[in-house]
């Protein structure tokens, strides 16, 4: 009989045993790390007076022209090309929903195509800052991007074809500073 009672309680005990052990988290040989950042090229992109829209669907919308800038960095160098444009749509919460479309020239002349979307919020009165054409401390504010280039894949620029960038902005009365970061 005590030996009957031993094996019940053993018995009773195994799903508690079997979750116990299935709980545990599995723990992989090879963990990822997180990736580093390279500074791949500073931007500075001028831009006209925003052209507004007004609000088509419930979302104010508008249009901000590029009209040139430059570009310097590590990785590249070379001018903004007028032409671009960034298209805005301010959610009521403040948030700019940002996709902006320019094109760059390297300093070989080779033409780079850029799709930037992203997103800039802040608290309200920084932002109204920021509309009024005042230097405002970028920390202030979140403006986040992440760019993708296209071009030539046999150009001495076809890494930016294949690979991951993100991007820190801040904006100014007449242009957006980028520093464009290289995911490693």
């Amino acid at each position: 009989m005590t030996h009957d009672l031993h094996r019940r309680n053993v018995l009773k005990a195994m799903p508690a045993l079997t979750l116990a052990g299935a709980a545990a988290p599995a723990v992989a040989a090879d963990t990822l790390s997180m990736p580093p950042l390279t500074l791949a090229m500073r931007l500075r992109v001028l831009i006209g007076a925003p052209q507004e829209l007004g609000m088509v669907d419930g979302v104010r919308k508008r249009v901000i022209p590029i009209t040139g800038g430059s570009v310097d960095g590590p990785r590249l160098s070379g001018k903004v090309l007028p032409g671009g444009a960034d298209w805005q749509s301010i959610r009521a919460d403040g948030t700019a929903d940002i996709l902006a479309r320019y094109s760059l020239e390297a300093s070989d002349g080779t033409i780079i195509s850029v799709v930037n979307p992203g997103y800039r919020h802040g608290p309200p009165p920084v932002l109204a800052r920021i509309a009024a054409g005042e230097v405002v401390d970028p920390a202030l504010y979140y403006f986040r991007t992440t760019p993708r280039f296209e071009v030539a894949g046999d150009s001495p620029h076809g890494w930016l074809g294949r690979t991951v960038f993100l991007c820190t902005a801040a904006r100014y009365k007449d242009h957006v500073a980028l520093d464009i970061f290289a995911v490693g």
